[in-house]
């Protein structure tokens, strides 16, 4: 009796001192789909319980800026697009890359072919162009400005069409090209009707002002905080443990992305489609960020002529500290 008081007393000791969880918060770019398909595998994997955190992932939408979720104390860390955070930090929000999943870039044009167009150095001037913004026109401006094609329209530039979150503008004939990604929209078109025979596309990899996409970023306060940083350590460690369980299982992560749905708009065809195309964009990458990309996408937003993106090198818009601890 005397040895169950003491190993129930044992037990008691240790659950009194074990830690509660670390919480932390994810904002999102967009919405629940497959494109942050590592980090719904990871959370529903058990990989955040394995670093004792409690994750919270927020999903993204045409009206949420992750940006200005950060800066307002919503979330802990965001997936952006380094256009729009190198932007925003030379605007004044210190926004620091902590980790890169994605690899390559998935954005592109895709052109009707009966527009004429073949050849992007030749073709594009005087048509209707459909582009996202919301920072996410900052990769387009810069290959226009790289053709030497003014965004004011007229014979010599083009005119842009601002472009909502679809494909419509292309269907009915409103522009000659929209912008797509290679896991989503394009697919869109296709499913609407249109065969790859009706449509050439650009992607801008291809076209060299391919910018890093999907990168995991906070704010330079929060990497002044050990405690924040040891837990944003096992986050980007547990993340890209997700990431690379994904890409190896996509119809199964394309099944946790659908239950992780709370709109139920997604469709488990279009999301296993969408993590195979997404696979390929994060092939390659072990999380850490390659500083020859980040370079490539600092001279490919500075390229501007007399309005670039941004208009001198960033300093301290990327750290190391998080995957060197992440990966040692």
């Amino acid at each position: 009796m005397k040895h169950l008081m003491l190993t129930a007393a044992g037990l008691a000791l240790m659950a009194g001192g074990a830690q509660a969880a670390d919480d932390l918060t994810l904002q999102l770019k967009w919405v629940t789909q497959a494109q942050f398909a590592g980090y719904y595998v990871a959370k529903d994997k058990g990989f955040y319980d394995e670093e004792d955190l409690n994750v919270t992932i927020k999903a993204g939408g045409p009206d949420i800026a992750p940006t200005q979720v950060l800066a307002g104390g919503g979330a802990d860390v965001i997936v952006e697009w380094m256009p729009a955070a190198l932007a925003a930090r030379e605007k004044g929000l210190p926004l620091v890359n902590i980790a890169q999943p994605f690899k390559s870039s998935g954005m592109m044009l895709t052109c009707l072919k009966e527009s004429g167009i073949a050849d992007p150095g030749t073709d594009f001037a005087g048509k209707t162009l459909g582009v996202w913004f919301s920072g996410n026109e900052y990769p387009f401006l810069s290959w226009m400005s790289t053709l030497g094609l003014s965004t004011e329209g007229g014979e010599g530039g083009v005119t842009v069409l601002k472009q909502g979150f679809n494909v419509d503008p292309l269907l009915q004939k409103q522009a000659a090209c929209i912008s797509t990604m290679t896991y989503n929209e394009y697919w869109q078109v296709i499913d609407a009707g249109l065969s790859e025979d009706d449509l050439v596309t650009f992607k801008y990899e291809d076209q060299g002002v391919a910018t890093l996409e999907d990168g995991l970023y906070t704010l330079e306060s929060t990497l002044e905080d050990s405690a924040k940083v040891d837990a944003l350590v096992r986050f980007v460690r547990a993340s890209i443990k997700g990431w690379k369980y994904a890409e190896e299982n996509p119809e199964e992560a394309a099944q946790i992305v659908i239950d992780n749905d709370e709109t139920g708009a997604q469709t488990i065809e279009h999301q296993t489609r969408m993590m195979s195309e997404i696979a390929k964009l994060t092939a390659g990458s072990d999380g850490t960020l390659d500083e020859a990309d980040y370079q490539r996408t600092v001279d490919i937003l500075m390229a501007g002529g007399s309005d670039p993106v941004i208009s001198a090198a960033p300093e301290g818009a990327f750290s190391h500290v998080i995957t060197e601890r992440a990966f040692d």
